[in-house]
């Protein structure tokens, strides 16, 4: 889990990697390790509800659901709790990698003015360095070591927390933990609240509420009427353009 936190975090290229930072995604591979896939799928998409609408904009991380999974999913399935006392144990987790990635950030900036030096001297190599090599050293250093000891020694002390505390409490936590995936979708909504786009959310709720239709389903009419309106929006600016050029023709033969 440490490996997978380092190179899920570590940013490699701009793509896959969001994929490998999402709890649902690395909870196949926990289920695999600990020998019980289902059981580790539900407890990754009930901590996945309370991140799926949470955006990072100017580069801001409002939380860190990559260490939220690496860490809760593990030990959830080691003392046996429940999915929604899972997602209580992530949230905390997901706040402490703020603070983790803020504290990368700071250490990261000293490479930028060693990069600066290496640039004037046209060395690629030490720009490389700077770049890819020392960033992810730096990661690995900061990265590993949290999350490879709370899942050594985290579930003894989770367990035996759990075990000291009043029922009410833990009745408490589920509750919690049944509300913050509402948060997820109220962070959806919020960042889909355009008038324009509504619409379309409503729509595919509606559809699977009623015509009864499963997640795949939705999905693919969702994909082929996103496809539709990008390529009716294209063919529309094509023959803007076309006649935008056929005017300038016009005002050519006139002048």
């Amino acid at each position: 889990m440490g490996i997978w936190f380092w190179f899920a975090g570590g940013a490699p290229g701009y793509t896959f990697h969001y994929v490998l930072k999402q709890p649902l995604v690395m909870a196949l591979p926990i289920g695999l390790l600990m020998g019980d896939v289902p059981q580790a799928m539900m407890i990754g998409a009930a901590i996945e509800l309370v991140y799926v609408g949470i955006i990072s904009p100017g580069a801001n991380v409002p939380a860190d659901e990559c260490l939220a999974g690496v860490i809760a999913i593990p030990i959830a399935m080691k003392i046996g709790a429940d999915p929604a006392t899972a997602v209580v144990l992530a949230v905390p987790f997901g706040v402490l990698g703020v603070f983790l990635d803020q504290l990368r950030r700071t250490v990261n900036a000293r490479w930028a003015h060693v990069a600066d030096k290496y640039a004037l001297a046209g060395d690629e190599k030490g720009l490389f360095r700077c770049a890819v090599i020392y960033p992810m050293a730096v990661g690995f250093l900061m990265r590993f070591p949290p999350v490879f000891i709370a899942n050594y020694f985290g579930a003894d002390v989770v367990e035996k927390f759990l075990n000291a505390m009043p029922q009410w409490i833990i009745h408490g936590i589920s509750v919690t933990g049944g509300v913050l995936p509402a948060l997820g979708f109220a962070i959806i909504l919020f960042v889909i609240g355009q008038r324009s786009l509504l619409p379309f959310y409503f729509m595919g709720y509606f559809a699977v509420q009623y015509l009864k239709i499963n997640t795949m389903a939705a999905a693919v009419f969702g994909i082929c009427i996103a496809l539709v309106i990008l390529f009716m929006k294209n063919d529309g600016q094509e023959e803007i353009m076309q006649r935008v050029k056929k005017l300038q023709i016009c005002d050519d033969d006139d002048e």
